[in-house]
């Protein structure tokens, strides 16, 4: 992979092979993916998966971690079900966590992402000491394998997770920035979040967006450079802080739509690279 060459977020599901095919279809060779499925992350699975994507010629970058019980339908439920936060079901998740970890190591991808939900704002509430425990027993387990983990922005503001990576304190705790989600969100303004954590991004979501219009909502996804991000200053911001990393876009959407977005999106990003 050359720097800020073209990729996309895919989905696996149970098709594998014709997800991969996709993006190769639509002229693509680098993806971020979604969560395997846990037929995948072990045993004759994770080899069928890792052979179907040798044979695809598509570069995995970044590896992503979602679990079961997840809701992005507003904020409220968003905190309540979303990444490592909630308690009741964190053992669970590390320990899934953990399984993405080396499943990843596995496709020899460096790079493992997750939202793990709404950081405390507060450096004394005793959640967040917890959370930077946790975070940092994921970290070294990732480290053993030689590996980054990566926070999505957009539940926190930029400098909410400035402070939670430098109290974390592990070289590879890392960021995969999507500037849209500061915007969903109502997070902060994203180039500006983007200056301030630019040492720590290693990956990013090429995605657009607008801001709530209503409390406890979120804002809404939009195709690339029809949103407030301001792509173009996007783009311009990824070199000026000297990213090498890919360009990968996300539309959030499905069917034929979708893949006229992304389209859409290549061209536009092309023109600004």
């Amino acid at each position: 992979m050359k720097p800020l060459d073209l990729g996309v977020m895919t989905g696996i599901g149970d098709n594998p092979r014709e997800s991969l095919r996709k993006v190769r279809d639509i002229g693509l060779a680098t993806a971020q993916m979604g969560t395997p499925p846990d037929n995948y992350l072990a045993g004759s699975g994770r080899a069928e998966l890792k052979k179907i994507i040798a044979d695809s010629g598509v570069e995995i970058t970044t590896v992503f971690c979602g679990f079961a019980g997840e809701a992005y339908d507003d904020i409220p439920t968003v905190r309540r079900t979303v990444g490592l936060v909630p308690k009741a079901t964190r053992s669970e998740r590390v320990k899934k966590t953990k399984a993405i970890i080396d499943f990843a190591k596995s496709i020899a991808v460096t790079n493992v992402a997750a939202h793990i939900g709404f950081i405390p704002e507060d450096p004394s509430n005793p959640d967040y000491r917890e959370l930077v425990n946790v975070l940092k027993e994921i970290c070294d387990y990732a480290a053993a394998n030689k590996q980054n983990f990566c926070l999505e922005t957009g539940q926190e503001s930029a400098g909410v997770l400035l402070q939670f990576i430098r109290d974390v304190d592990k070289p590879n705790l890392k960021v995969n920035f999507d500037p849209a989600n500061m915007l969903l969100y109502g997070s902060g303004e994203p180039i500006a979040a983007l200056n301030l954590l630019g040492k720590y991004v290693v990956g990013v979501h090429c995605k657009d967006g607008k801001r709530p219009v209503e409390k406890d909502k979120l804002g809404s996804e939009m195709p690339l450079g029809q949103g407030d991000v301001g792509i173009d200053r996007f783009v311009a911001t990824l070199k000026k802080i000297g990213y090498k990393g890919a360009l990968t876009i996300e539309r959030e959407i499905s069917g034929e739509q979708q893949k006229k977005d992304i389209i859409a999106a290549m061209k536009l990003l092309e023109s600004l690279k």
